[in-house]
């Protein structure tokens, strides 16, 4: 199992959250999204090592931009 870390801009409220972690835990081999809404870190574990841009594109998706990979 690969747990990599964001850093997410963006992100104001739960709904926030509920939006990044769902639009995350739709790509290819995640397994448990977690997101701190006060950091503005998403964790995300994995079966393996996954595409930094596939997860970038994912919290594009619900409106949010990744700041590091």
């Amino acid at each position: 199992m690969t747990t990599t870390t964001y850093t997410v801009k963006g992100m104001t409220c739960g709904h926030c959250v509920s939006s990044v972690k769902e639009e995350v835990g739709e790509v290819a081999g995640v397994t448990g999204v977690e997101v701190d809404l006060a950091t503005g870190l998403v964790t995300v574990d994995s079966d393996g090592p996954l595409d930094p841009a596939a997860i970038a594109a994912a919290v594009e998706e619900a409106g949010y931009e990744v700041v590091d990979r």
